[in-house]
């Protein structure tokens, strides 16, 4: 049986009339003992891969009922069974069982599919050279600083825990795309300041580096009281802040005090970005967007997440009709399958 990934196990499940044999490699995200309404114990196994999760159950009279009695979340598995789709239920798992992966296969797991790996080292490449272009000196080397001390944190951090790029790595591909519109936008609107646009994209979500980050070794996102408490725009700010006095404190930094715009006006406006990120007080931003750069910055961050959502349902999503996707939240309404572009014929 060919091994798939969780996003293709759900494919095959919507595709298949009936049910899809199919088996998977996943790390245990959550393994949690439940009762029916009738007082009946069964078994709740979130499973996560590098780009997606999938809930399965075991019920008493399951194979599986033992097996997930003596699993920990953290454990690496390989899940075998039978798969279909429900309208209400989503993808389902029948008479499946599971057993502990060998180291190598550790390995592969955490590596991810090579398409995905190949495209966050592309994307990782964008932002780098990206930063290597900021002119400005101050935004420049406090891009660089922040790629040098947490670049391998970024690297597998996740964009959010369940709407867009909710996957280890995800940051990395939210961040490039908003880098490579931004870079289009500013030649556009040449008036807008790209090198503070660019730190902007960098910045807006460094706080999730420790709201939404896996463990090292492995998917699950662990919570993180810093995160809980604070959140990720507060975090952001004051991560910005200590990496600032940090590189004030260089000797390059000695030039820097006459220059303009002065050192504190980059500083405030790029803690401005941060802060109004979100657009609106009640998604959280403490304030209004306020600058070109910070409404251009929202708008590429709504824009990549909702393109991005729109995507995930197109690949995942419950077909309702041909062509009509179910709802996938917090989207407003069913998705329709876009239009093919037109491709005009070969001259001859």
């Amino acid at each position: 049986m060919t091994l798939l990934t969780i996003s293709e196990v759900k494919r095959a499940a919507q595709e298949a009339q009936g049910r899809a044999e199919a088996r998977f490699h996943a790390q245990a995200e959550a393994v949690v003992q439940k009762q029916t309404r009738d007082g009946k114990p069964f078994w709740e196994l979130t499973a996560a891969d590098a780009e997606a999760k999938l809930t399965l159950r075991a019920w008493s009279d399951s194979p599986a009922f033992a097996a997930c009695a003596g699993l920990a979340p953290g454990a690496f598995l390989e899940i075998e069974g039978e798969f279909s789709s429900h309208p209400a239920f989503g993808v389902e798992a029948r008479r499946w069982a599971c057993r502990p992966l060998e180291a190598e296969e550790v390995e592969r797991l955490l590596g991810g599919p090579d398409a995905l790996r190949e495209k966050q080292a592309r994307d990782y490449e964008t932002i780098a050279e990206a930063v290597a272009a900021i002119a400005d000196p101050r935004l420049g080397g406090l891009c660089r600083l922040t790629l040098e001390e947490f670049g391998e944190r970024f690297r597998r951090t996740a964009a959010a825990r369940t709407y867009h790029h909710a996957r280890r790595g995800g940051l990395v591909e939210h961040a490039a795309g908003m880098i490579r519109a931004a870079r289009r936008i500013a030649e556009v609107y040449p008036a807008l300041n790209g090198d503070l646009l660019v730190a902007g994209v960098l910045f807006h979500d460094i706080g999730k580096l420790w709201e939404n980050c896996p463990e090292p070794r492995g998917f699950v996102m662990p919570f993180d009281e810093r995160g809980e408490l604070i959140g990720h725009i507060a975090i952001g700010i004051e991560v910005l802040n200590a990496l600032w006095r940090k590189l004030l404190a260089t000797p390059e930094a000695e030039a820097w005090s006459g220059m303009t715009p002065p050192n504190e006006a980059v500083r405030n406006h790029l803690i401005h970005l941060i802060a109004a990120h979100h657009g609106e007080m009640e998604f959280g931003s403490p304030v209004f967007p306020k600058t070109p750069e910070a409404i251009t910055l929202h708008y590429l961050d709504n824009l990549d997440a909702k393109l991005e959502m729109m995507a995930g349902g197109y690949r995942n999503g419950t077909a309702l009709a041909p062509r009509i996707v179910e709802r996938v939240r917090p989207l407003p309404a069913n998705l329709v399958v876009p239009l093919e572009k037109y491709v005009p014929p070969a001259a001859e």
